[in-house]
């Protein structure tokens, strides 16, 4: 950057022509900082990962208040230190989170039990019941199942229940004091009303007709919060909020923020994916792939998931809870054994030399005959109540490099495959373009072209694509001072005018591949059962 581009950005700073996106992932938790052209100017974060308590997935409030102070302060120090400026206050503010689980708390906003992640599937009983209850999906994630399910299992806490909301709504609700949320991470709640942006009120009333909830002292619609579409303001930063998000005391109060969103909502934002007809693959420690409907699904499909845009349209999601985490685990191992032989490599090396094996001319289209699971956690779609990542093989399989990573990358992308082939091969859902989103696309080409193969369909992947949902959630911060026209002329016009992608058309010899493997990986599953049975859980 030169001396006067520094300059040109740091008076946007000083004038607060600026927007900060602060998202919470699985694995990271990012803060962007974007000028009102879009450009990422400033940004940090903080590792952190779930870790099980008494056998449910979750993160400490210690580590959610420690990760996002510590994702600020990365983010800020980057702006004093590229340009000269101390972050003393931002034009908007905008938190994302990732989508669903259950933070409950009681009349004095204590939380009542540790934080469920999306990532819990001990709400089975819970889904079965309410979706048959409404002929609606309602997923196992969803924070009315986990609810419900702590109703059906007589838990002490539920009696005691105020309010209910996601990780996102939690840390909006601790900075602004509003109990609001953005109408996609809503979505993730309790199912919406696409015509009214706001929750379906018969199964409301269906819901609290349920003999074990009316025996509760609360009402369903006084525990959730309210639902915002993209562009509404959703609440001022208060004092305390800033000293909780900044504890040097160098931001200011008094900044407007967006609704706060779930991860699916910035991934569409982040790959303008919210217009009818599109939809995009947003791929991280878990794996969704989106398409915006145009119009409902003709029968209840557990597969599929029906969320909303950040603006309220609906949108069918098939969602998986395991994507890259046995993929990493994998190229790490890799990584200690070029250290070990004195040859370490950086991580962008690693990824993309493993990734590129995976294309090659001298691997065979179906992997070979190897296979994978990379279940860590309990994956719906498969029909696993629980996760243990394994490798197999037959003993005349073609084991080698290239087809060990092909199998790798297939595998991930395996289990999303399932809902998606609901949503075009059984509903006829049509799809205009679909965008790959994610670190995992970093790698040209790669990623792209095994997607590609796995849904039999052209894919996008556009120059922002590793910019991720933090960006996603700038970007829908920004929109608050453009609220006057819709979002998704809004992100074509303005965030996406001139934008640079590529697209990766399907290979007939890349899609039989990947059929007869996901075949092969469909066919396998009850050995992923006989390990559930067979490898505890947690390492004692």
């Amino acid at each position: 950057m030169t001396q006067e581009q520094v300059a040109v950005t740091a008076e946007k700073i000083r004038a607060g022509k600026t927007s900060l996106g602060i998202e919470f992932g699985s694995t990271r938790i990012k803060a962007v900082l974007i000028d009102d052209a879009y450009h990422t100017i400033a940004a940090g974060d903080y590792e952190w990962a779930s870790h099980l308590e008494d056998g449910l997935w979750s993160y400490t409030q210690e580590e959610i208040w420690k990760g996002l102070q510590t994702a600020y302060a990365r983010m800020a120090g980057d702006v004093e230190t590229a340009y000269g400026e101390r972050l003393t206050h931002v034009g908007h503010i905008g938190f994302s989170a990732m989508m669903h689980g259950y933070l409950a708390f009681d009349k004095s906003g204590e939380l009542l039990v540790p934080f469920r992640t999306w990532q819990n599937t001990n709400t089975h009983e819970a889904h079965e019941k309410l979706s048959e209850l409404f002929q609606y999906n309602i997923p196992e994630r969803w924070s009315v199942a986990h609810l419900y399910q702590a109703v059906l299992n007589h838990e002490e806490h539920v009696s005691k229940v105020d309010y209910i909301t996601t990780l996102a709504g939690y840390v909006h609700w601790k900075l602004t004091g509003e109990k609001v949320l953005g109408v996609g991470d809503a979505s993730g709640m309790f199912p919406i009303d696409p015509a009214t942006h706001t929750y379906e009120t018969e199964f409301i009333k269906r819901f609290d007709a349920i003999e074990e909830v009316a025996a509760q002292p609360w009402k369903l619609e006084n525990l959730l919060p309210r639902p915002l579409v993209a562009g509404t303001p959703a609440g001022t930063l208060t004092a305390e909020g800033a000293k909780l998000l900044d504890p040097t005391g160098t931001l200011q109060p008094g900044v407007v923020l967006a609704p706060p969103e779930g991860d699916a909502g910035t991934g569409m934002v982040a790959t303008n994916s919210v217009r009818v007809r599109t939809g995009n693959v947003s791929a991280g420690t878990s794996i969704f792939a989106m398409v915006v409907l145009e119009h409902k699904l003709a029968r209840l499909h557990p597969e599929v998931d029906l969320v909303t845009t950040p603006a309220g349209d609906l949108a069918g999601m098939s969602h998986a809870n395991n994507f890259t985490s046995d993929l990493n685990a994998w190229v790490g191992l890799f990584g200690q054994f070029a250290a070990a032989i004195g040859q370490p490599v950086d991580a962008g090396t690693l990824y993309g030399t493993l990734f590129r094996a995976a294309i090659a001319d001298d691997v065979d289209a179906d992997c070979g005959g190897l296979l994978n699971y990379p279940f860590r956690s309990g994956e719906f779609l498969a029909g696993l109540p629980e996760g243990r990542p394994l490798f197999a093989r037959s003993p005349e399989a073609r084991m080698s490099l290239g087809n060990f990573m092909r199998t790798q990358l297939f595998s991930a992308f395996s289990p999303v495959k399932i809902g998606m082939d609901v949503m075009t091969k059984d509903e006829g859902v049509a799809v205009d373009s679909l965008v790959g989103h994610g670190g995992i696309f970093t790698t040209p080409k790669v990623a792209q072209k095994i997607l590609a193969a796995a849904f039999d369909t052209p894919i996008k992947v556009m120059a922002t694509a590793a910019e991720g949902g933090a960006w996603g959630m700038a970007v829908l911060a920004d929109y608050l001072w453009h609220a006057d026209q819709p979002l998704a002329d809004y992100l074509d016009t303005r965030v996406f005018a001139d934008a640079a992608s590529t697209t990766e058309a399907p290979d007939a010899n890349d899609v039989a591949g990947f059929e007869a493997f996901f075949d092969r990986f469909r066919k396998g599953l009850p050995i992923e059962h006989a390990a559930i049975e067979s490898i505890p859980l947690e390492t004692k």
